[in-house]
């Protein structure tokens, strides 16, 4: 027993090792629970009585120093010059680059400042939904096309659940767990089964607002569209208002704006026209405010909804829509000083 013990004091001596790999190899070779020195000391219990001391007494010796030899290089592979003295190499690289605010991110809180100020709050609600709040509490017939595949996201095992394809869901939400006066403002991204191309994508995102109390009329929703095209697109905007049709409003308009490239005078951008189609309004119909618990007879309302890729595209001429989703820092980048 005192031979190998010795043998292994003058292999443990003589450890070298090149690199972190070869060093964890000795560690397991002498100090594992299947080393070679727990190994002797498994042998221990056969060593003769008189002899138990001085054997203990090695085994012990040889333990310690190979654990300190095992340490030792171990610090000095962790104090190895390395050529980066007084650099932490934990840090992230420098520099850092800054990112910045995506374009619809910038447009969204514009239109959201803009609507606060005029006293309209936030609701949000969830992305996949039920036909109820979605369709049914909004006047949409039975056999509106919208309820078509065509259009809709469907879950296939529940034919009742969908995603969203507007925010007017957030909308019947509020209605149904609030009465009047309700003035909130609903943002969020909705989808709808169309072909990807420059000018659609399966989902985008939309602002849309609605205001209910007694006595709002229809030139209340005016004022409120003049104030928000002259606050968004500058006060020289003018806007008209075009009948319309939408199940859940009644009168319906589509809002134009004049063209903010060629203030009016007509461009390739608004076809010659001088106006700019931005967003759909209407007076809330009284079908809708009766399926959601709010008296038409005593109360009345607006909405009015809006695609935000729309009014990006109309702030900053961007001509694809897939650009907004794919992540181009290149075309990021161009937001910097946006905000």
């Amino acid at each position: 027993m005192i031979a190998k013990i010795e043998q292994l004091l003058k292999e443990v001596e003589a450890m070298h090792a090149s690199n972190a790999e070869e060093l964890e190899a000795l560690r397991i070779k002498y100090l594992s629970k299947k080393g070679a020195i727990n190994n002797l000391m498994a042998d221990f219990r056969n060593v003769a009585a008189e002899q138990k001391k001085v054997v203990g007494m090695k085994l012990n010796e040889l333990k310690t120093i190979a654990q300190d030899k095992i340490n030792a290089l171990k610090e000095q592979f962790e104090n190895q010059d390395n050529g980066c003295d007084g650099v932490d190499l934990t840090r992230s690289a420098y520099p850092v680059e800054l990112g910045t605010r995506h374009p619809l991110s910038i447009v969204k809180n514009e239109i959201i400042d803009i609507f606060a100020r005029l006293g309209f709050s936030i609701a949000e609600g969830p992305e996949i939904e039920d036909d109820w709040h979605v369709f049914s509490a909004l006047n949409f017939a039975e056999d509106h096309p919208a309820r078509d595949m065509q259009d809709t996201f469907f879950i296939e095992s529940h034919p009742d659940i969908l995603l969203r394809t507007h925010t007017s869901s957030v909308q019947t939400r509020v209605m149904e767990a609030s009465q009047p006066p309700i003035r909130i403002i609903c943002p969020g991204r909705v989808y709808r089964n169309e072909a990807i191309s420059y000018r659609a994508h399966c989902f985008f995102h939309q602002v849309e607002a609605l205001y209910v109390d007694k006595e709002v009329s229809f030139t209340d929703l005016k004022q409120v569209l003049l104030l928000f095209a002259k606050e968004m697109f500058g006060a020289d905007t003018k806007i008209r208002l075009r009948p319309s049709y939408f199940p859940f409003t009644e009168p319906s308009a589509e809002m134009d704006i004049s063209c903010n490239i060629c203030g009016g005078k007509g461009c390739p951008f608004c076809k010659h026209t001088g106006w700019v189609e931005i967003l759909g309004c209407g007076m809330v119909d009284p079908n809708v405010l009766d399926a959601n618990g709010i008296d038409s007879k005593i109360y009345s309302g607006y909405a009015l909804g809006m695609g935000i890729e729309r009014i990006t595209n109309l702030k900053y001429q961007v001509k694809d829509l897939r650009m907004f989703s794919e992540n181009d820092t290149r075309f990021l980048k161009e937001f910097e000083a946006a905000y």
